[in-house]
């Protein structure tokens, strides 16, 4: 009897605390940022003037900041507008992780369960947990080249050429380098594993709507699109596609522990899991340090935080030329930049200082 009484109040006071919280609904709350020498220097970083066609220097396509549930500023530059769904490169991937914690939540998996149970092709590789590859550590030799390397790419070869049509069944083909979950190699060809695998988790019938039915529908997103390969598997490593409101919304999510308005959307276990660094992550200094399919600003064996000027609580899912989805706790922020960075001059500490002095000081 008193526990059922104690579970009923602490219901009813998670209830009121959602409630008095603002919560997009088909629309965002807006309430922009007045002018400011601060937020004058964010914009002078982010959009940059350029005054030729070549691709050197910081692109900034849609950069939208929500505080506290509300949209206190958004910008956008031409073709890109609000209503634009735009490639999220692997932010994809942490949208992936988002859309396993919901099935994750309905108990269709646990992270120690083989690889192989779920994507049969994995049998090669049967030491392999779910767990490793949400740390991006299945010990596999894969090649996370771009552009600046083509010919030894594994990722090229996987979303271009020879393993485009079965881009799990490319990566499973890959021999191992070490043992499962004592590297950090990043790898999306691990990511396209995860999306193979949800298949069965959540049965081949459901599995075409699941990340509608399971995480899109409930948040409200409207907008996304999200590409598979030849064989129906969400390429999520890559090729989700939303706009910049719209996955705003998985960045509230996140803020608020899994929570979205009175239900909890994803368990507090998962949303710790993507938030815990990898124990054995040899991340390069300056680079974010690996989560379950996230970013933390969390040093690495006594290092530096990655982003100094960014408290210690921010994480964020990151994507090729500059696409990125902050998360500030302690701020209360949640910020949407998509881009089209060429040269590697955007830093994320750099944006992430700015805005920080632009929106997290007074508030109205």
């Amino acid at each position: 009897m008193v526990n059922a009484m104690l579970v009923s109040i602490l219901l009813l006071m998670w209830g009121a605390v959602a409630q008095a919280q603002t919560w997009p609904g088909d629309d965002w709350q807006t309430q922009p940022s007045p002018p400011s020498s601060a937020l004058q220097a964010l914009e002078s970083y982010a959009f940059a003037p350029r005054h030729d066609e070549s691709r050197e220097g910081i692109r900034t396509d849609a950069l939208l900041v929500v505080r506290d549930g509300t949209v206190i500023y958004e910008r956008y530059a031409a073709p890109t507008t609000q209503a634009t769904a735009h490639l999220t490169w692997s932010i994809s991937k942490s949208v992936l992780a988002t859309v396993l914690g919901v099935a994750y939540g309905q108990g269709r998996f646990q992270l120690q369960d083989p690889v192989a149970r779920f994507y049969p092709p994995f049998a090669v590789h049967p030491a392999v947990h779910i767990e490793d590859l949400l740390y991006w550590a299945s010990g596999l030799d894969w090649q996370e080249d771009y552009e600046f390397a083509p010919l030894k790419s594994s990722v090229v070869a996987m979303l271009y050429t020879r393993g485009r049509a079965d881009m799990a069944g490319f990566t499973a083909a890959h021999k191992a380098f070490a043992q499962p979950g004592q590297r950090f190699r990043y790898s999306s060809g691990d990511s396209n594993v995860l999306a193979a695998a949800l298949q069965q988790m959540v049965g081949a019938a459901d599995y075409a709507d699941y990340p509608w039915h399971a995480l899109f529908e409930p948040l409200g997103i409207r907008s996304a699109v999200w590409e598979t390969d030849a064989n129906g598997i969400w390429v999520g490593s890559s090729y989700a596609y939303m706009t910049a409101r719209d996955l705003a919304r998985i960045g509230l999510l996140m803020l608020r522990e899994g929570r979205w308005q009175d239900r909890q959307l994803l368990p507090a276990e998962w949303v710790a899991l993507n938030r815990t660094p990898f124990a054995k992550a040899n991340a390069a200094p300056g680079e974010a340090t690996p989560g379950g399919h996230w970013w933390l600003n969390q040093p690495v064996a006594g290092a530096p935080r990655p982003w100094p000027d960014a408290p210690a609580d921010a994480f964020a899912a990151l994507g090729h030329w500059g696409q990125a989805l902050y998360i500030v706790p302690s701020a209360q922020l949640v910020i949407v930049r998509y881009a089209d960075d060429r040269d590697g001059s955007y830093a994320h500490n750099e944006l992430l200082k700015r805005a920080l002095a632009a929106f997290a000081g007074a508030r109205p």
